[in-house]
């Protein structure tokens, strides 16, 4: 046996071995504590810099799809080989609107990154070593038919609100920076066939159209037609101002019911709507009703509108198929007319009674409330009118604005095609007007000014329903070409 002497000397040594050990716990869960909590912090500031980035992508996204929108509604593309020098004010340069809009959307507070306004974004038209600030030297090439707008943003003072305590940054953000791109395209398939491989080329299915199919027919320009029949180009490119000029765009006529006075149906005047016809005001275009099969709703919840017809024309038809290149034959979702609607001469015509309601007039003329437009230079301008809600926001009557119910986008059918008088004959779609309606005439006419024309490509009149069609509200869409 041990004495008590080395019992007792071991107790005590087993005592101090132990004393030695106390706080190493305190000291590990210390060394613990720092890295979890310089991990959650690092963690923390990373995503911190993803929603910066994201907030990046969406502003650039933001702002080429502004940029582009600006070239769409213009009407440039009208004028692919700027022959009235009508490019330079819309995307020549840091001063031209496209490139203004898109600088203004980028740094508008709802698109800041990371809490504070952006710098001035690059804005740049084309692609490739062709790219450039100024689009008119791209003039006449492929980016005339289909402009592209590249926008790239940065933001290079993001805070780090934890890392910089721990030193991983070196205690200084200041170059902290996130950066996106992003590019829109203004697709116009008119003539893009020159231009594409194959001639293969998408073709486009706007949506909010108005139910009046117009023909192939240019109504101001001596007989030609809106849309070339075998390629798709537009006949009378350029720019007119104040009605005067080569170019479509720009031109002002009247349109016109194809239909008898009389009756409870639409009896065709003429199987081939024609232009400049009949006794009233020329130039004029005569148009047929499309077949409307769902509820559109209307702008405004005063339009008296009972059938699907006279609600597609106050408000917006987002259903009907006015794809460019569905084939005549096809039963599935053709284009289709509607001669049971009764949109004749006269006052109170399905047609003028809701055109009226849709562009905010009280009757009928120029000056009843509508919004007006300026067409005497370029870019034209529309000026709000004494109806627009717009002025319950502080705007006065007669301040320019960038949008307005008076713009609606037409169909336009192959005029060859031989109208039979059948309520739900199908016709072929081969391109599309954009117009302002300026107002609605006293003998049931709407007077109109075209501000785009659209042509299908041409491969459309072929092309399968089952093919994949851009889709957007107007003629010329915009749309995001940015690679994921």
């Amino acid at each position: 046996m041990l004495s008590p002497l080395i019992c007792r000397a071991r107790r005590t040594g087993d005592r101090d071995a132990r004393s030695k050990e106390r706080g190493v716990t305190l000291a590990l869960v210390a060394v613990a504590l720092v890295a979890m909590i310089g991990m959650a912090a690092l963690s923390i500031d990373i995503g911190t810099l993803y929603q910066a980035k994201a907030e990046a992508q969406r502003t650039a996204d933001a702002a080429a799809l502004a940029a582009a929108r600006v070239i769409s509604i213009s009407g440039i593309t009208g004028d692919p080989g700027n022959t009235s020098g009508s490019w330079q004010p819309i995307c020549g340069g840091t001063s031209s609107n496209a490139t203004l809009a898109a600088v203004a959307v980028a740094q508008v507070q709802w698109n800041f990154v990371g809490g504070t306004t952006v710098p001035v974004p690059t804005v740049s038209y084309g692609t490739g070593t062709g790219a450039g600030t100024d689009c008119t030297p791209l003039a006449g090439s492929s980016f005339s038919v289909n402009p592209t707008v590249t926008v790239t943003v940065s933001q290079t003072s993001l805070p780090l609100f934890f890392a910089r305590i721990f030193g991983l940054v070196g205690g200084n953000f200041s170059t902290t920076s996130v950066s996106a791109t992003a590019t829109a395209e203004a697709f116009n398939p008119s003539g893009s066939g020159t231009y594409a491989s194959g001639n293969n080329v998408v073709p486009v299915w706007p949506r909010c159209v108005k139910p009046w199919i117009v023909p192939d027919a240019d109504p101001v320009h001596g007989g030609k037609l809106f849309v070339n029949q075998v390629d798709g180009t537009i006949e009378s490119p350029g720019i007119s101002l104040g009605g005067v000029g080569a170019g479509a765009i720009g031109e002002t006529f009247n349109l016109v019911a194809d239909c008898n006075a009389g009756g409870s149906a639409c009896i065709l005047t003429n199987l081939q709507p024609q232009a400049n016809v009949g006794t009233a005001a020329k130039p004029n275009l005569q148009y047929v009703p499309a077949l409307v099969s769902s509820p559109a709703p209307a702008a405004s919840s005063t339009c008296s509108n009972t059938n699907y017809y006279q609600q597609a024309i106050a408000g917006c038809d987002n259903t009907t198929a006015y794809q460019c290149g569905v084939p005549t034959g096809d039963t599935t979702t053709p284009t289709e007319l509607d001669l049971t609607q009764t949109p004749l001469f006269g006052l109170g015509n399905e047609s003028a009674t809701n055109a009226e309601c849709l562009i905010r007039a009280s009757g009928t003329g120029a000056g009843t409330g509508q919004d007006t437009l300026v067409t005497t230079s370029f870019p034209f301008q529309i000026q709000s009118g004494s109806a627009n809600p717009i002025g319950g926001s502080g705007v006065t009557v007669g301040s320019t604005i960038s949008s307005s119910n008076s713009i609606v986008s037409l169909p336009i059918y192959q005029s060859t095609t031989v109208l039979t008088g059948t309520p739900n004959q199908p016709v072929t779609i081969i391109g599309f007007l954009q117009v302002f309606i300026n107002q609605v005439n006293a003998d049931g006419s709407l007077n109109v000014t075209v501000l785009n024309v659209a042509g299908c490509s041409n491969t459309a009149t072929t092309l399968p329903p089952a093919s994949p069609f851009v889709t957007g509200t107007s003629p010329v869409p915009v749309r995001l070409i940015t690679p994921p």
